[in-house]
């Protein structure tokens, strides 16, 4: 098994359908009140890439893309376009969208990660593909600049500093990100005729951890 750093095709995922998967675990007592349990930290995301295909010629890329990818065997980049940034879908990214750490003037290396809120609750998603020269960072409220400053690592979804931001300052991000994937099926079963009835095949997509 491995990770293609590829992405799926841009113009063929924006028709996809998906998005968070959860997993609860309820149990009903006999009081009529429910326990409610989940073995996930963070959600699981699954697409139809099937959903985006118009043409023959774009069924056509995508068998090419799953037989360079062996079915379910290998990994890959995929944009979800409901979330695929580290602001509002409106704006583009700047260098002060999230916080991801606060400096103790020592470390150098600080995981990229996305805030979701909703009242007094704050969700934090791991990104671990940052899309390559997207990424912005800032140190106290100041920007900071790739290359001369930080460099990314965009296979884990890394800042790395050249020297460790002082005690207390607020590490910020921005950036635009991918979905790690795999197809979830080593099957791929169209008929043209039907396709080109309106038909499309089901080809489901679903995230994996990295």
């Amino acid at each position: 098994m491995a990770f293609h750093d590829v992405r799926f095709p841009t113009n063929l995922s924006f028709g996809a359908i998906g998005g968070p998967e959860r997993r609860t675990e309820i149990v009903a007592l006999a009081s009529g009140f429910e326990e409610r349990n989940t073995p996930w930290t963070h959600a699981l995301r699954r697409f139809d890439a099937g959903m985006g295909l118009r043409s023959l010629d774009d069924l056509s890329e995508v068998i090419a893309f799953f037989e360079a990818r062996a079915g379910q065997l290998h990994g890959f980049r995929w944009k979800d376009w409901s979330d695929y940034k580290s602001c509002l879908p409106s704006a583009a990214p700047a260098f002060g969208d999230q916080v991801i750490a606060v400096g103790d003037g020592q470390t150098r290396v600080f995981p990229l990660s996305k805030a979701y809120r909703s009242g007094a609750t704050v969700y934090r998603r791991p990104v671990t593909k940052p899309v390559q020269g997207s990424v912005r960072a800032g140190i106290g409220g100041a920007e900071v600049f790739v290359g001369i400053n930080y460099a990314v690592d965009h296979v884990a979804g890394r800042i790395i500093f050249d020297e460790a931001p002082e005690a207390g300052a607020d590490i910020s991000a921005g950036f635009e990100f991918d979905v790690p994937v795999r197809f979830d099926t080593d099957r791929i079963a169209v008929s043209v005729a039907s396709f080109q009835a309106g038909q499309v095949p089901d080809i489901p997509v679903v995230e994996v951890r990295v």
